[in-house]
């Protein structure tokens, strides 16, 4: 969904849904618990309204909502209360059959955490499937706890074709004194995941974000992946796929996360705020400045910070040669 589209929906006052039996007797209990006012409504089951909105529930199972507060009440109370899916707001791709387009999503996660590693996650999901992500609510990661995260990751993992690049910080580390640039580090990962899915499925369309020319990723592609159609946009987490990719690299950050707590006995926060600068500090204590690659990626001006002078001429990335 482009920006436009997205400002568009947040302007929607007017919204339709086919509804069960089963949904519309859970809407109206829910509705008689709310402040809602019921009335009789010509060839409807019945009508219901506040001061920001107006619904209809027809005798065909359709359901007509209208008003200013159309948009909050599908996204905070019809979704999640009475369809238990999350769609409003997600594009919904399909092909000149009707049919979901199938299709794979890559997303990362880690680019903007000192500690731990980044990750990269990449799913297919085609017709049948991509309605299951809609039933789970799958949505960005950004949007989710990470306990929810964690758990989400379990179940996409075990029903979606996925693939995963885990790049431990020491590996993180090294890679970025040989390419002295995090976009083509981001390339090699997303283009290796990409790779992997295609050995187990045939897709001809990739979705991702938007964070290097689209030829950067194209360029890192073998054989296979160089046969597909790369679509790069911003904010490419709108698509349901990409969502469910940026939940599976985030959940497996989380779990690198809590690996290198047990490993070291010690939180390691994400992000780079001044809780990091902290932990930073007392890590540095504990095991010594070099033990820093093996938990931190060194690049971040968040290193510097962290010692308090100079980043030393060892912990340096490689010069070119």
């Amino acid at each position: 969904m482009s920006e436009k589209e997205k400002q568009k929906s947040s302007l929607v006052t007017s919204y339709t849904r086919k509804l069960k039996k089963e949904q519309i007797e859970v809407l109206k209990a829910l509705l008689a618990q709310k402040e809602f006012v019921f009335r009789e409504v010509k060839y409807a089951l019945f009508g219901a309204s506040t001061k920001e909105i107006s619904l209809t529930v027809y005798n065909s199972g359709k359901l007509l909502i209208q008003g200013k507060g159309t948009v909050n009440f599908i996204k905070y109370f019809l979704e999640p209360e009475v369809l238990k899916e999350v769609r409003f707001g997600y594009e919904y791709i399909l092909d000149e059959e009707g049919q979901q387009t199938a299709r794979i999503g890559v997303d990362e996660s880690g680019k903007g955490d000192y500690f731990g590693p980044l990750v990269i996650a990449g799913l297919y999901a085609d017709n049948e499937n991509i309605k299951l992500l809609y039933d789970l609510r799958v949505k960005d990661s950004k949007l989710i706890s990470d306990a929810r995260a964690l758990k989400l990751t379990e179940i996409l993992c075990s029903k979606f074709k996925n693939s995963v690049v885990i790049i431990g910080p020491e590996k993180y580390n090294v890679l970025y004194d040989r390419m002295l640039n995090l976009n083509k580090m981001l390339a090699w990962g997303h283009a290796r995941v990409i790779e992997n899915l295609l050995l187990k499925v045939k897709c001809k369309r990739v979705i991702l974000d938007k964070f290097a020319d689209k030829s950067l990723v194209k360029n890192a592609l073998m054989k296979k992946g160089r046969r597909v159609e790369l679509e790069q946009r911003i904010k490419a987490e709108e698509d349901i796929v990409v969502a469910a990719a940026s939940v599976i690299a985030r959940g497996r950050f989380l779990s690198r996360l809590e690996g290198l707590r047990q490993e070291y006995g010690m939180e390691f926060p994400a992000g780079a705020s001044s809780k990091v600068l902290e932990i930073g500090r007392k890590f540095i204590e504990k095991r010594g400045i070099q033990q820093l690659t093996k938990v931190g990626k060194l690049h971040f001006k968040t290193t510097q910070k962290i010692l308090g002078v100079e980043v030393p001429a060892s912990l340096k990335p490689a010069p070119k040669s």
